[in-house]
């Protein structure tokens, strides 16, 4: 009987252990398969969030890269400008110290009476065969000058600044100009109208001379009115064609140019470039003769948009001073 007793004892414990373990290992399954169940949804709802993230990284990314890119070219673009403005302003700084050379040399030496003479006298060309052939020898002129500028050639060309500066506000004071030159050539073997480009205002008659007629100088009056091709606004491609095309060493011709700024890059290679093509001959003197007139449009504006106005003065001063010309500078464009 004891023995039967102890037996039944174990066994009763034995299974009750069992049973503690199972229901245990059970909670710990359930529980697991509970926690399981919403660890695939949050784990896939992260890993979308996280693409999209990185999509919206990756093009935030690109577009910081193409700004970039456009930063540094613009400031590339910057730098070389920086440099092309400073090597100009050494340049204009050598031009301006040789003219003051040039300039401190010439007036050296001479009492105030003299400088005033010099500035007052008029080199006055005297009359060609030719001029006393059409005009007759004892033809006396009205007036010797326009402002200042000799008026006997056998020839005049007219270069002119169309550009919008000049069309807008110059353009009746520079017609007005035109006729008063006209008039003190009453006759002459020949006439040429270009723009300060070198586009002829008549084509048919590229790279000769315009008949002197009334009837011409009417119709170049009447197409200057509304003439108005593109322009730099620099007066130099237009003085060099003009000067290669119609250089002759027979013929006496002057060239008059009409603006208010320059645009070009050096004076000094502009004198250089006219030289070589107006050769001087005889006494020193050149075949063709520059003359200018300025029409002050750019001094209408704040002073430090007015340098492309110094710039063409002190071209035409130069340029016309050493082409035996005389340059004018206008105090009214109106």
């Amino acid at each position: 009987m004891i023995g039967a007793q102890k037996k039944r004892r174990q066994e009763e414990f034995s299974i009750s252990f069992l049973d503690v373990i199972c229901c245990g290992f059970g909670a710990i399954v359930l529980l697991l398969m509970i926690a399981k169940t919403a660890e695939p949804i949050v784990l896939e709802e992260a890993e979308v969030d996280l693409e999209g993230q990185v999509l919206e990284l990756q093009q935030q990314l690109g577009e910081i890269r193409g700004e970039t890119t456009v930063i540094n070219r613009d400031l590339n673009s910057k730098r070389e400008q920086i440099d092309i403005e400073r090597k100009r302003i050494a340049n204009l700084r050598g031009e301006l110290e040789a003219l003051q050379a040039e300039f401190a040399s010439k007036t050296e030496g001479q009492s105030e009476d003299g400088k005033l003479k010099g500035e007052l006298t008029i080199a006055l060309q005297s009359i060609t065969d030719e001029m006393r052939r059409l005009l007759g020898e004892n033809y006396q002129r009205k007036n010797n000058v326009i402002g200042g500028i000799p008026v006997d050639s056998e020839y005049i060309l007219f270069i002119i600044d169309t550009s919008g500066s000049m069309f807008n506000y110059g353009w009746d004071r520079m017609m007005a100009e035109m006729v008063n030159t006209l008039d003190l050539y009453p006759n002459v073997k020949g006439i040429q109208v270009m723009n300060d480009m070198g586009d002829y205002m008549f084509f048919n008659y590229r790279n000769k001379w315009i008949p002197d007629t009334p009837g011409r100088r009417q119709a170049i009056l009447k197409r200057l009115k509304s003439w108005n091709p593109f322009s730099n606004s620099s007066p130099v491609e237009g003085i060099q064609k003009a000067v290669r095309s119609f250089y002759d060493p027979s013929k006496k011709i002057s060239i008059y140019v009409l603006g208010d700024e320059f645009t070009g890059k050096s004076i000094r290679r502009v004198m250089l470039a006219v030289e070589r093509v107006n050769a001087k001959h005889g006494e020193g003197k050149r075949n063709i003769r520059i003359h200018a007139v300025g029409f002050p449009v750019q001094f209408s504006r704040p002073p430090h948009l007015q340098t492309t106005g110094l710039r063409f003065a002190a071209l035409m001063r130069e340029l016309t001073y050493r082409n035996g010309g005389t340059f004018v500078g206008l105090n009214d464009f109106r």
